[in-house]
């Protein structure tokens, strides 16, 4: 991620973002997007298309290769950029702050966007997909959305993955506490602050209440059709009146053959951390009986 990313937005000219626009509309087709095929996009005349090239690349936002010709692929760091451009034209971001944590498939930064009709502004998360950036067959294997496609690249598993949370936050919220999903697009996703702290790095006062009310989620959600796949302590917020969960790329289907199985592994992650922590226990198929409503 960018040292100072919103110094290096607030930079950029419109012809940057064309120059960007036009390698992502080319990766689709090219693993290495050729020159003539951005100035075509652009229409950039030629020594105009090759400064914003080099300056781009001098900033540490494309890739080039010179052999066996001359072509361009987008960091990730470009592709955030994208993204951000299209959040702030749609009003859904006006400020970029801190770095709040970084995963190995994420980066998440707070920032702020201008509520309607001039009443203050929202502190809101952005959350940068990653999928793909250290090993695109790694990654391909772990997700069961990304099978069957062969053109395969960390643009298109960056972006589904981030497609794919916010569209279940979307049809989750508010039944189930997620975060409120604000806007999305290419693998930024822009959502509300979840309350609170990390449970893993949190001392609550009455585990049995957070215990139960974390199980109550997971089964608000396994009626509303989604397991989530990937539950730990590491993705649940509590706050003093309510606890809400995070991080829902991976979530599968109830009708999905592996849906009982990743249950159960949910609800046994939550079970063995509180049981670790505070000595509490339950019995395993019956908690995983009572969430799936049998």
């Amino acid at each position: 991620m960018l040292d100072d990313i919103s110094s290096m937005f607030m930079s950029l000219e419109p012809r940057h973002f064309r120059v960007f626009t036009g390698i992502e509309v080319g990766m689709k087709f090219h693993e290495w997007v050729p020159v003539d095929e951005v100035s075509k996009y652009t229409k950039l005349d030629i020594s105009q298309l090759n400064y914003v090239l080099k300056d781009l690349g001098h900033r540490g936002l494309l890739r080039r290769q010179t052999v066996p010709y001359e072509g361009y692929q987008i960091y990730f760091e470009g592709y955030d950029l994208l993204a951000l451009n299209a959040l702030v034209k749609r009003d859904s971001l006006s400020a970029i702050g801190d770095e709040l944590g970084v995963g190995k498939e994420s980066v998440v930064y707070e920032g702020l966007r201008d509520m309607v009709g001039g009443l203050g502004q929202q502190p809101v998360i952005l959350k940068f997909h990653r999928e793909g950036r250290t090993s695109f067959k790694q990654v391909k294997r772990k997700r069961e959305h990304l099978d069957g496609v062969h053109h395969f690249s960390w643009i298109y598993a960056a972006r589904l993955a981030a497609k794919r949370e916010f569209e279940v936050l979307n049809r989750l919220y508010p039944e189930v506490s997620v975060p409120e999903p604000v806007d999305h697009n290419r693998n930024v996703i822009v959502m509300a602050i979840a309350e609170g702290s990390e449970l893993s790095k949190t001392k609550v006062l009455d585990p049995e209440w957070y215990l139960d009310r974390i199980l109550e989620q997971v089964g608000a959600a396994y009626a509303k059709g989604v397991v989530h796949g990937d539950l730990s302590e590491y993705n649940v917020f509590v706050s003093d009146e309510k606890v809400t969960v995070i991080d829902w790329p991976q979530y599968l289907e109830v009708e999905h053959e592996k849906a009982g199985e990743f249950l159960e592994r949910d609800v046994r992650n939550v079970l063995a951390f509180f049981k670790r922590k505070y000595g509490l226990e339950r019995d395993l198929e019956g908690v995983v009986r009572g969430v799936a409503g049998k």
